[in-house]
């Protein structure tokens, strides 16, 4: 395989930047990157530890993070599978990246920071939920904001609202493949009713 193995080769690859990929770049949230990550009700955060990188999707209700200022956004930590991958590499190295996506817009909008877990009471009780609040939520400390290119989601034509469901496995099957017998059937039509009350 014919590598890249030095910045100097992948730079002459493909030349310099588009000069409004980097002064696009803020380093607080403007009152317009604030308006657009305010309707996003889905992320994905990235992080990265001693065992490698994690991607890691979130979504809530309403707005998917809690706006503090400029500079701090509030993601509370839902009820998951308890593997914490996202949240050991937090506590191990503080680097993360959030990409919020808005159905509809071909624009993602993306975080760069670093985050720590907060467990602080009058913090996970912002985000009471019929009761209910999480166990930690993600403070993220913003370096920069900025749109990403919106080519990626044309070239998929994500939100072309086509539902393609019936090409691709489903969870049950994915279970089915490591647990002889497992009836991924029945899982599958049982998982929403399940889920019903674990989302908070």
């Amino acid at each position: 395989m014919n590598k890249i193995e030095s910045i100097e080769a992948l730079e002459a690859l493909y030349g310099a930047a588009v000069p409004g990929s980097l002064t696009k770049v803020q380093s607080v949230l403007t009152p317009q990157y604030r308006r657009w990550i305010d309707q996003a009700k889905f992320t994905i955060l990235t992080t990265v530890g001693p065992e490698g990188t994690d991607a890691s999707p979130r979504g809530d209700i309403d707005s998917v993070v809690r706006i503090v200022d400029d500079q701090t956004l509030w993601l509370p930590d839902w009820r998951g599978n308890n593997r914490m991958d996202s949240l050991r590499n937090i506590v191990r190295d503080g680097r993360v990246s959030l990409l919020f996506m808005v159905p509809g817009s071909n624009n993602v909008i993306r975080v760069n920071g670093q985050a720590i877990l907060s467990v602080d009471q009058a913090v996970t009780a912002a985000f009471e939920h019929n009761g209910k609040h999480p166990r930690s939520v993600i403070v993220v400390s913003v370096a920069e904001v900025y749109f990403q290119c919106a080519k990626a989601l044309m070239r998929s034509k994500l939100w072309s609202g086509e539902d393609q469901s019936d090409k691709v496995p489903t969870a049950g099957d994915f279970l089915k493949e490591v647990e002889t017998g497992f009836d991924a059937k029945s899982y599958d039509e049982g998982y929403a009713e399940y889920a019903k009350d674990k989302m908070w």
